[in-house]
């Protein structure tokens, strides 16, 4: 039973993402057409500098192969440097625990999980990685990642609005800009608040304390890299640990924490994510990590409509993103509040308990947070591109997990990653537009701009290459004993959990069902590689589109152009999205997820 108070929460943190998008999806589209924004004054000379150190005194102009290259060049090098760091660890500065040299096949995954924006993690942030592999690689590349999209997604507008020209902008002004104007003064000032809230931010040694009864627990063993042991069969092996102290994982966590919810990156220093207390120790926390994520993806909204001068545009995409998500929540709220059947059979969670009691499944949630907040947040980390997490979704019930799966999905266009989000929705609005035209038998067009079989090969390719990819490795991995050896849970759920990994690493999303051993040299190296070639091989379909359409003539509109800020044209855009995600995904979905609810409920006579 959801009650009012949870209700109220979910009211009041849609008033204020809403109250939020159009001051600062304007203040963006100023900072992209170079007008004043409000700190010219503090950030112009900073931005001045910084070209001048990189021999950039007058940037100049780029058409979309330029941009492209640029683009690639540089995370190249981010690829570079992120996995050298971990590989040279034992050798920085900063590492008060001494934690050894990444391995190689892990350092790799990371490198390419960071730079994609995706923030994949397969290894435990506080038990591997000292304070300057954190802050050099992985906080340095939540900026750069999260500028890449804004880059990318800036340049595909321009290339909308623009017409009879070879110019898409410059990918080093745009990445500096967003980084210097968005990024960094918006981070700022959430981790000053974050931290008022008791987010730490130190660089100390772990200190030890003493527990009042000695612990006694079984983990896997690792060898001096971190890598889980495995017996023959490739099962982990286990070790029985007692100890009568704790240490106290510490660090330069707020810094990270801002720009990992604002960025969409999601990559946690810890290894629970945003439900370990010094990553998000208050509701207060809670709500500002959770309003960040879908920040600049809403804004970016009003951004474009207002860099293609029709706000209209803007708002029908910001609407149609809204239409999505909320069923997709509503169904994660109520079917986790609804409760575990397997838990009402031992009488732990009653229908007659829940009546008085708001009660539901509450396994793998922080009581501090409860269902609505845990669920909300599950929604929205899945919906972007974000990945972080304040529960275990792998302990939500069948349907519940379904959710985060589907919204993944549907290829993270429900508000999606920073950039990437909308320019994925950009590619759906030109497929609908394609359809549309198809229906009525006319030249289909968008914005001014007819829509030619390029740049529907181009579209398609950004579409439906996701869920080739993602199907053909849960499939590899589904029947190989590389992939198999992985699970900790047999059956529909760990089916599940392979789906859920490859989705998430698809789509630079970055959660996880938690059961699956992703450090393996199998998931480090097939993922690495999935992470990369989904992110870069779909921003190469946008640029390619964004310099085909900009050398178009804008075609004046008429009584029979198709209007795309419509309820009808929105209609159509939602069928479309619904329909791509249901007709690629659904068979796979019913061999986990939905199977696996069908069994609970059959099992426990629902």
């Amino acid at each position: 039973m959801i009650t009012g108070i949870g209700l109220s929460q979910i009211a009041l943190y849609f008033l204020v993402l809403l109250l939020c998008v159009k001051p600062l999806g304007w203040y963006m589209a100023r900072v992209y057409e170079g007008k004043a924004c409000g700190l010219d004054r503090l950030c112009h000379p900073l931005e001045k500098l910084i070209y001048r150190l990189c021999n950039l005194r007058s940037p100049q102009e780029m058409n979309w192969k330029q941009y492209l290259s640029a683009m690639l060049i540089f995370n190249l090098f981010g690829v570079l440097a992120v996995y050298l760091i971990q590989r040279l660890q034992i050798h920085l500065p900063w590492n008060p625990q001494a934690f050894p040299n990444v391995a190689p096949d892990l350092a790799f995954n990371t490198a390419a999980s960071f730079v994609t924006n995706t923030n994949w993690q397969a290894y435990g942030g506080e038990s591997s990685l000292g304070y300057a592999t954190q802050m050099l690689a992985l906080t340095v590349q939540n900026f750069l990642s999260a500028a890449t999209g804004l880059a990318l997604v800036i340049a595909l507008i321009r290339g909308l609005v623009q017409h009879e020209t070879s110019h898409l902008g410059n990918f080093w002004v745009d990445t500096v800009r967003s980084t210097l104007y968005i990024l960094l003064p918006l981070s700022l000032v959430l981790a000053l608040i974050l931290s008022s809230q008791g987010l730490i931010q130190n660089f100390k040694p772990y200190p030890k304390i003493s527990l009042l009864t000695p612990l006694r627990y079984v983990q896997a063993k690792t060898d001096a890299a971190g890598q889980t042991l495995q017996d023959a069969k490739g099962n982990p092996l286990m070790e029985t640990i007692q100890s009568g102290t704790q240490e106290l994982p510490m660090g330069p966590v707020a810094s990270q924490i801002a720009i990992k919810q604002l960025g969409t990156n999601g990559g946690g220093f810890f290894n629970t994510n945003s439900a370990y207390p010094y990553e998000n120790p208050t509701p207060l926390s809670n709500f500002l990590e959770m309003l960040a994520i879908l920040l600049l993806p809403a804004a970016l909204c009003y951004t474009f409509g207002m860099m293609a001068n029709d706000k209209r545009q803007g708002w029908a995409l910001l609407l149609t993103m809204f239409l999505l998500f909320l069923p997709f929540m509503s169904v994660a709220l109520v079917l986790e509040q609804k409760g575990n059947p397997a838990l009402a059979a031992m009488g732990i969670d009653s229908v007659a308990e829940a009546a008085t009691y708001p009660g539901g499944n509450m396994e793998g949630k922080e009581t501090r947070f409860g269902i609505i907040n845990s669920a909300l947040w599950a929604a929205a980390t899945t919906a972007t591109s974000n990945g972080s997490v304040n529960a275990m979704h792998d302990s939500f019930t069948p349907l519940a997990g379904l959710v985060p799966l589907w919204l993944m999905h549907l290829g993270e266009v429900v508000f999606g990653g920073i950039g990437s989000g909308l320019y994925g929705m950009l590619m759906l609005v030109i497929l609908t537009v394609f359809v549309a035209g198809l229906m009525v038998g006319r030249t289909p067009e968008y914005l001014g701009k007819k829509i030619e079989p390029y740049e529907m090969k181009m579209a398609a390719v950004a579409v439906l290459l996701m869920p080739m990819i993602v199907l053909l490795l849960t499939g590899l991995a589904s029947v190989s004993p590389l992939g198999t050896h992985s699970i900790a849970n047999p059956g529909t759920h760990g089916f599940s959990e392979i789906l859920y990994a490859f989705t998430s690493m698809g789509n630079n999303n970055g959660s996880a069902f938690a059961g699956l051993n992703a450090n393996t040299p199998f998931y480090n190296l097939v993922g690495g590689l999935e992470m990369l070639l989904l992110r870069f091989w779909i921003a190469i379909a946008t640029l390619a589109l964004a310099g085909s359409l900009v050398r178009k003539k804008r075609i004046p509109s008429s009584s029979g152009t198709l209007t795309t800020h419509t309820p009808l044209f929105i209609i159509l855009l939602l069928s479309v999205t619904l329909i791509i995600g249901a007709l690629t995904f659904f068979p796979v979905l019913a061999l986990g997820p939905i199977v696996e609810q069908l069994m609970l409920w059959g099992h426990y006579g629902y």
